[in-house]
């Protein structure tokens, strides 16, 4: 998995700000919508929109990248993919054969490769013909996906516990108790119902 954490900004449906940090590059990808109910938060319509997600994402530095209308379309793919077969996993169920399929098809792909810059920097390497593509882009979400669900934190990949959220994150605290996407959005709400359930009860 990538190390390096931005975490990523979103917005509560009242409009509030609030830090996600999934914990996983390839579970930053799912917060851009997804199969069926989770279609209507699409936001990867063009490629100006994964340059914006990669922007917001976990990869450092940001890379610059040439992404077609096709790879687009096949990044939605993957996520989907993703999204089915993480679901899979946090219910203790079979991963989606085919979705298995799309998901290791990207993997097998050559990846954004990290190089050493002139001045002693991460950066990223171009291709041969160029800049690095959304294909590549997307074979690192793969990796980083084959990763974590292959990997010790595999049984930690949780679906926030609040009711009306269906935020995926990996819970990698010590402890591993983490049960909301975000202690400031879902665990202050958590809180704030538990203290007026306190208060009703007592008055």
């Amino acid at each position: 998995m990538e190390s390096a954490a931005k975490g990523l900004t979103l917005r509560s449906h009242t409009g509030v700000a609030y830090r996600f940090d999934p914990g996983a590059l390839c579970l930053e990808l799912l917060t851009t919508g997804g199969p069926g109910p989770y279609r209507r938060y699409e936001v990867l319509h063009a490629p100006v929109d994964v340059a914006t997600w990669v922007e917001r994402s976990r990869l450092e530095p940001t890379p610059v990248l040439e992404v077609s209308e096709a790879e687009v379309a096949a990044l939605r793919g993957l996520r989907d993919a993703l999204f089915r077969v993480v679901d899979a996993q946090t219910r203790g169920e079979p991963h989606p054969p085919r979705d298995l399929e799309i998901l290791n098809a990207a993997a097998a792909r050559p990846a954004l490769a990290p190089a050493i810059a002139p001045d002693g920097s991460r950066q990223w390497a171009g291709t041969p013909t160029g800049t690095p593509t959304g294909t590549q882009l997307a074979a690192t979400v793969a990796r980083d996906a084959v990763e974590l669900l292959t990997g010790p934190f595999a049984h930690r990949i949780r679906t926030c516990a609040a009711e009306d959220c269906h935020l995926i994150y990996v819970d990698t605290s010590r402890p591993g108790r983490r049960r909301w996407c975000s202690m400031e959005h879902c665990g202050n709400r958590h809180k704030v119902r538990a203290l007026r359930a306190r208060h009703t009860e007592e008055g």
